[in-house]
C-alpha cells in the first residue's frame, strides 16, 4: 500500500488552527493593487474560515 501524499497545492493554501478549524488567506489580495480602494484591500486583509461545503474535501486533500 503506497504512502498517502498530501496535495501541496492544499498545504500551502490552508492552515490548520489548534482548535482544528482551516483557516485560509482571502482572494483578490495579490496584484492590481493600485486600483483597488484602501476600504476594500483592508477588507481583504487576515485570514477566513474556509467554507463549511468545502471543509471535508480540504480535510482530505490535507490527510487529516
Amino acid at each position: 500500500m503506497p504512502k498517502f501524499k498530501p496535495h501541496s497545492g492544499m498545504k500551502k493554501r490552508v492552515k490548520l488552527t489548534g482548535s482544528g478549524k482551516l483557516r485560509r488567506e482571502q482572494t483578490n489580495r495579490r496584484h492590481l493593487l493600485e486600483y483597488k480602494s484602501s476600504a476594500r484591500k483592508r477588507r481583504l486583509d487576515g485570514t477566513v474560515d474556509v467554507a463549511k461545503a468545502d471543509v471535508p474535501r480540504v480535510k482530505k486533500m490535507l490527510g487529516l
